[in-house]
């Protein structure tokens, strides 16, 4: 059986007793370590989970799938995911990929980011559709995310901004290479800081929001 897990937003005690149990009685424990971070690290979910983890990247979880799911079909498996398990696609992927080989599943949800930004006192029935905004480099600055800001703002309706992470990434030269080998990079210092991202559609008039979306990164 393939277990996905999902680990709430805080710290090592925001797993379910129900996600608990399963983690204890697994075979091999899966830790998604790139779609998001929880407050605590790799070391303190290992030792309030009584079990050592298994550190999922992103290339092993979207290229090496298959290794993940070695062995669920006669054993149980655990993928923990921070927050939902369905909070991305590639969750679902791996889900389509088990049914596929014959290996069951099942879902221990979680809070996740989508229901947990009520806490701002918004209402969660006001919010479009979300938006994900990476980050930008000198030569890859996409905008589409604007256009979806825009689209909410005429519906009268709030828009929830995802913010990129760097955990490890691929270099551009190897990029450009097809080489393997990663680099390591730091998460951005934990504190708020106003980012602003002009945009001009040609119009002299802007995208129909401010001319500056004034963003509070966390």
């Amino acid at each position: 059986m393939l277990y996905l897990i999902g680990l709430g937003l805080g710290d090592a005690k925001d797993i379910t007793v129900k996600g608990l149990e399963v983690v204890r009685r697994c075979s091999r424990v899966y830790l998604e370590a790139y779609t998001s971070i929880l407050t605590v690290g790799k070391e303190a979910l290992e030792e309030f989970y009584g079990r050592k983890l298994i550190l999922a990247d992103r290339e092993e979880v979207e290229q090496e799938a298959d290794n993940i799911l070695k062995g669920a079909d006669v054993s149980d498996v655990a993928f923990l995911v921070v927050g939902d398990p369905f909070g991305a696609t590639t969750h679902s992927d791996l889900i389509l990929r088990a049914t596929s080989l014959g290996i069951p599943y099942r879902v221990i949800h979680n809070a996740s980011i989508l229901n947990a930004v009520g806490c701002c006192g918004l209402q969660l029935y006001k919010f479009g559709e979300t938006v994900s905004i990476v980050f930008w480099t000198d030569t890859w600055r996409p905008e589409s995310f604007f256009d979806k800001v825009k689209k909410n703002r005429q519906n009268g309706m709030h828009t929830l901004c995802l913010l990129d992470i760097k955990v490890k990434e691929q270099s551009l030269e190897n990029l450009i290479r097809k080489r393997r080998g990663t680099v390591l990079s730091r998460l951005e210092r934990q504190h708020p800081v106003s980012c602003s991202f002009p945009r001009d559609d040609g119009s002299g008039h802007g995208a129909g929001v401010p001319e500056e979306l004034n963003l509070l990164l966390h």
